[in-house]
C-alpha cells in the first residue's frame, strides 16, 4: 500500500459535534427539531466567525447558544431523537442490510466482527444487541459507561491488523465536522482504522466488509450547493470505497460503503465546486486534497 500524504491539520471534532447527556428527559418532537435546527445554525455561524477571526461575533453567538439552554439542552434533544420510539436508531438500517447474511455472521467461528462506532450515543442499539459485533464505542464527551471519551481525529493509529476494524459507523458524525477540508480528512482517516480488502473471507462477506456505515442529514446530499449523490460517490470511489447499499428518507440518507481497493498515489483532488444554484441551498461540502491540492 502506497503512503498518501494527507494535507491539512487534523482538527478536533470538539468544534463540531456536541457531547451527549446523562439523563435525558422527554421533549416533544416539535421542540426537539426546533432546538436541534437552531443549534446547528448557530454552530455554523460560530464556525464562520472563528474562521474570520471575528471574536465579537463569536462571543455574541455563544450568548445565543447559551440562551437556548447551551450544550446541555442540545444534548437532551439529540439523545431524545435517538430514542427507538422516535425511529432514531440508525443502526437498525444497517442490521436490515446484513440480515441476508445473518446465518453466516452468527456462525460459531469463535470470533466476532469488530465495529468502531464513532459518536456513539447508546450501548443498547440494534448493532450492539445483534450478537454479530464486538463494538468499541467512542464519543467526544461520553456520559455513559461503555462509551470511551475520545476524539476520532486524535485516536492513536492502529499498530497492526488486530487493532483495525471490519466496519466503522459514522452516524450523523461527518456533518458535525466544522469544515469541508476536515470532512475529507476524516473520510481519509477511516482507511487507517479499517482492515484491508481480503480474498480470504467468503464472497458473501466480501460484499459487506470491510466497510463504512455512514448516515447524514438528507439535505447534505439532496439540497447542497456543493454536494450531490454522484459527487459523493466519486469521492468515496477515489478512497477505494464502493456503495453497496443506500437508503434515503425525508430526513436522513444511509450508506454502506465497502472498501474494495487500496487507494493509489497521487490521490485525486476534489475541490469545493458549485453543483446546484439557488438561495435555498445549504453549503455542505467535502474537500479531498491530493498530492498537488
Amino acid at each position: 500500500m502506497m503512503t498518501i500524504k494527507k494535507r491539512g491539520r487534523i482538527k478536533s471534532l470538539t468544534a463540531g459535534r456536541p457531547p451527549t447527556a446523562r439523563k435525558p428527559k422527554s421533549i416533544s418532537r416539535k421542540a426537539t427539531k426546533t432546538l436541534i435546527n437552531s443549534h446547528h445554525l448557530l454552530e455554523k455561524k460560530k464556525a464562520q466567525a472563528i474562521a474570520k477571526g471575528d471574536r465579537d461575533a463569536e462571543a455574541e453567538i455563544e450568548t445565543e447558544i447559551a440562551a437556548l439552554g447551551g450544550i446541555e439542552k442540545y444534548q437532551l434533544a439529540s439523545l431524545q431523537g435517538q430514542r427507538l420510539d422516535r425511529g432514531g436508531d440508525s443502526s437498525r438500517v444497517l442490521m436490515e442490510w446484513l440480515k441476508p447474511a445473518e446465518s453466516t455472521l452468527l456462525a460459531p467461528t469463535g470470533t466476532r466482527l469488530k465495529m468502531l462506532e464513532v459518536g456513539a450515543l447508546s450501548t443498547t442499539n440494534e448493532c450492539s444487541r445483534s450478537g454479530i459485533f464486538d463494538v468499541e464505542r467512542i464519543d467526544l464527551n461520553s456520559q455513559s459507561e461503555g462509551i470511551t471519551q475520545q476524539d476520532f481525529m486524535e485516536r492513536p493509529l492502529p499498530k497492526d491488523d488486530f487493532e483495525r476494524f471490519d466496519i466503522i459507523s459514522l452516524s450523523l458524525v461527518l456533518n458535525f465536522v466544522p469544515d469541508a477540508i476536515g470532512r475529507g480528512v476524516m473520510l481519509l482517516r477511516t482507511l487507517d482504522f479499517l482492515k484491508q480488502p481480503s480474498m480470504k473471507c467468503s464472497s458473501e462477506l466480501r460484499g459487506l466488509f470491510p466497510s463504512l456505515f455512514m448516515v447524514l442529514p438528507a439535505p447534505c446530499v439532496t439540497n447542497s450547493r456543493y454536494m450531490n449523490e454522484s459527487h459523493l460517490e466519486s469521492i468515496m470511489n477515489t478512497l477505494g470505497y464502493v456503495k453497496t447499499r443506500s437508503k434515503i428518507t425525508q430526513k436522513l440518507v444511509y450508506y454502506l460503503w465497502v472498501r474494495e481497493s487500496i487507494i493509489v498515489s497521487p490521490l485525486t483532488t476534489f475541490k469545493k465546486v458549485e453543483l446546484r444554484s439557488g438561495h435555498s441551498r445549504n453549503n455542505f461540502a467535502v474537500v479531498l486534497r491530493g498530492s498537488s491540492g
